[in-house]
């Protein structure tokens, strides 16, 4: 029953975790492997993830931990070889628009983070407080920052009817 239910689960929720993911970190590879860790301590703690009130936050909130987690320990390793190319992240991405992918990646961090919750997965404002441990009014601010920032880089307005 468990994997069965398991199963379900993934199917229905890797895809939109992905995209929420890659909207917070903007890298594609390294959002497919916080996804797959993510899943995979799901999958460990299912009975109690299977009860929390949004498994998919679960998944995303887990993935951007797991993120923070393997930066702070790189970061206390020397580096051997320069700067750290990232990989192509709009090749073989039908999902995210690589204008939209470009612009995500300028926002700051929980900005990120809050449009992935609120966006990708579509939670309200509570439960995207409460996954990312900050108050439902901080959700609000940043993703007013969040979208008028992407309104401002992707939105043009061409209005013949305006003129000096």
């Amino acid at each position: 029953m468990k994997q069965l239910e398991f199963r379900e689960f993934y199917r229905a929720s890797q895809d939109v975790c992905l995209r929420a993911v890659l909207a917070g970190v903007g890298d594609r590879q390294l959002a497919e492997d916080l996804v797959a860790e993510a899943f995979t301590r799901a999958w460990m703690s299912w009975p109690s993830v299977s009860r929390h009130p949004a498994p998919r936050a679960w998944i995303v909130r887990t993935a951007l931990n797991t993120r923070v987690s393997w930066w702070r320990r790189r970061r206390r390793e020397v580096a051997l070889g320069g700067v750290h190319d990232a990989a192509d992240t709009s090749a073989g991405d039908p999902g995210m628009d690589p204008a939209l992918l470009a612009v995500l990646r300028q926002l700051p961090q929980r900005q990120r983070e809050v449009i992935a919750l609120r966006v990708f997965l579509d939670l309200d404002t509570a439960t995207t407080a409460k996954a990312l441990g900050i108050a439902p009014g901080t959700v609000t601010a940043h993703l007013s920052r969040a979208v008028a920032t992407l309104r401002g880089h992707l939105v043009t307005v061409d209005n013949p009817e305006v003129g000096p």
